[in-house]
């Protein structure tokens, strides 16, 4: 790694340590909307704070289109677990539909 992509990780994690900049940093990745964008915002922020989440153990949503919310609920209830201990939560806003 680079000099200057170590020294704007370092930096990264050092903000990510702010429960502040640690729920917006998530927020921008839920908006992208990438399920995959959001896991690695949430391993960035447990990295930062010291936490470990089980990366393995997430599911890859393009092999399990089929996947329900049941199947997954140990992983739901780590995130839960995880987001509290960081002093964040969870929340579900109504999506902005654009043009109408």
């Amino acid at each position: 790694m680079s000099k200057v992509s170590s020294s704007y990780r370092e930096g990264l994690l050092e903000d990510l340590r702010m429960p502040s900049e640690a729920a917006a940093y998530l927020n921008a990745a839920l908006e992208d909307g990438s399920y995959d964008g959001f896991l690695m915002a949430v391993r960035d922020v447990t990295e930062a704070v010291g936490m470990s989440w089980f990366p393995e153990q997430v599911p890859n949503r393009q092999k399990k289109s089929h996947t329900t919310v049941s199947e997954n609920d140990a992983d739901l209830s780590n995130l839960f677990v995880l987001l509290k201990n960081m002093d964040l939560e969870l929340a579900v806003k109504e999506a902005v539909c654009e043009g109408g």
